[in-house]
């Protein structure tokens, strides 16, 4: 599945920080969270990322730091800070709203293989 790049943005945020809400983690286990959470129909690259984490340290949301894994690779750990924490707050009331409003929308609409078998 496509997901558009729109929604992919507008998600972004809520989603890295809801994930680091959880512990701290690195760029590629967060890219792994992403696809698990989606089901696969999420596929982040680095270049989406990387981008994405370095802003939201320079807006303080995240904080980073060395560390090493358990292979003894040195990898650079996310975490979310108080700051964060607020703007995950505010954005799970955003999107609940959103999401309370197309649930409304999808529930008096009709059934997409209606539409597309000429039902509707």
């Amino acid at each position: 599945m496509h997901i558009d790049k729109d929604l992919v943005a507008a998600s972004a945020t809520p989603l890295v920080l809801g994930i680091l809400a959880d512990g701290d983690l690195y760029g590629y286990a967060i890219l792994k969270r992403v696809s698990e959470l989606s089901g696969g129909g999420m596929q982040w690259t680095d270049g989406m990322l990387y981008p994405l984490l370095h802003r939201l340290e320079r807006l303080g949301h995240v904080s980073s730091s060395w560390g090493v894994s358990e292979a003894g690779r040195r990898r650079k750990h996310y975490a979310i800070t108080a700051a964060g924490r607020q703007v995950l707050a505010e954005r799970q009331e955003q999107w609940t709203v959103v999401g309370d409003a197309l649930r409304q929308v999808w529930q008096s609409a009709p059934r997409p293989s209606a539409v597309t078998e000429g039902w509707a």
